[in-house]
C-alpha cells in the first residue's frame, strides 16, 4: 500500500507557505505556450495575485486586466518587453519590469523562461504626487544597502519608495546566521519568493523551514520574523503594499462588492 503523499505547504489564518510539490499548473487568458502556477490570490484573502509563469521560447504573455499594474521578475531565461515610457527592452536573468495600468504592450520569451509575476489593482495617485512610470532594470545594478545598519542583512529596493507607487518590490540578502531585528506586525501584506538559500520563518505562532523556490504570503498584521540558516546567503524577493491610506488600501475580491 503506498504511503500517503506529503507536503510542506501550509495555509494559516493570515499566512501561507506554498512549496513546489503542491504546485498545480493552469492557463490564463492571452498567454500562449505557457503554464501558470498561481500561489497567492484574493481567494486566500490576499489583496494581490502572485504567480509563476513557465514560458516556452516565443511564448507571449497575456495583458494585465484593466486597471491592473504588473511586476515581472526573470527567475530563469529571458524576455523581450515593450512598455509605454521605456520602449522595447531585453530582460535576462534577474531582470525586472514594473508597468502601471495600460503601459505593458508586449512580453515575449526569448528562450524557455520562468517568471515571477505580481498583479495588483492600482490605487489612484494622491493629489500632488507624480504618476508611476514604467521601470526596467537588472537586479545586479541595484545597490545592496545595510538594513537598519546591519551589514549582514542587505536590502535592494526595486521600485522607488515615493507616493507615485502604491507597492514596493525588494530583495533581502541575509548572510548565514543573520536575521530580522524584530518580529514585525503591520498593515502591509507580503508575497515572497526564495531565490537562494533558506532558513526559518516565523508566521503568526508557527515556525517553518524555508528554502529556494518556496513562496510565502503574509496577511495584514501577521507576526513575522526570519533567520538565515545554512552555509550560503539566503535571498528572497518580496512584495509589499504601501504609500496609501489603509482605508483605500484594502483587500477586495473583484466582483464581490
Amino acid at each position: 500500500m503506498p504511503l500517503p503523499p506529503t507536503t510542506r505547504t501550509r495555509l494559516g489564518a493570515r499566512h501561507a507557505v506554498i512549496t513546489a510539490e503542491s504546485h498545480v499548473r493552469t492557463t490564463l487568458p492571452g498567454w500562449t505556450s505557457s503554464r501558470v502556477i498561481v500561489t497567492v490570490s484574493p481567494q486566500m484573502g490576499a489583496g494581490f495575485v502572485q504567480y509563476v509563469a513557465e514560458m516556452e521560447a516565443g511564448a507571449r504573455a497575456g495583458a494585465p486586466p484593466p486597471g491592473v499594474e504588473r511586476f515581472v521578475f526573470v527567475v530563469d531565461g529571458g524576455v523581450t518587453a515593450e512598455a509605454r515610457g521605456i520602449g522595447r527592452v531585453d530582460l535576462g536573468y534577474e531582470g525586472y519590469l514594473y508597468a502601471p495600468p495600460g503601459a505593458l504592450l508586449a512580453l515575449v520569451a526569448t528562450e524557455a523562461t520562468q517568471l515571477l509575476i505580481v498583479d495588483r489593482h492600482a490605487i489612484s495617485v494622491p493629489v500632488g504626487a507624480n504618476p508611476p512610470a514604467a521601470i526596467a532594470r537588472s537586479l545586479a545594478d541595484v545597490p545592496k544597502l545595510p538594513f537598519l545598519g546591519d551589514p549582514d542583512a542587505r536590502l535592494q529596493t526595486l521600485i522607488p519608495d515615493d507616493l507615485g507607487y502604491d507597492f514596493g518590490m525588494n530583495v533581502f540578502t541575509f548572510e548565514p546566521g543573520a536575521c530580522l531585528p524584530l518580529v514585525e506586525s503591520h498593515y502591509m501584506e507580503h508575497g515572497l519568493l526564495f531565490l537562494q538559500g533558506g532558513g526559518i520563518y516565523r508566521l503568526e505562532d508557527d515556525w517553518y523551514p524555508v528554502q529556494e523556490g518556496d513562496q510565502l504570503w503574509m496577511g495584514p498584521f501577521c507576526p513575522q520574523w526570519f533567520a538565515a540558516v545554512g552555509k550560503e546567503p539566503a535571498r528572497y524577493l518580496y512584495y509589499k503594499n504601501g504609500n496609501r491610506h489603509p482605508l483605500r488600501d484594502v483587500t477586495t475580491v473583484p466582483g464581490a462588492e
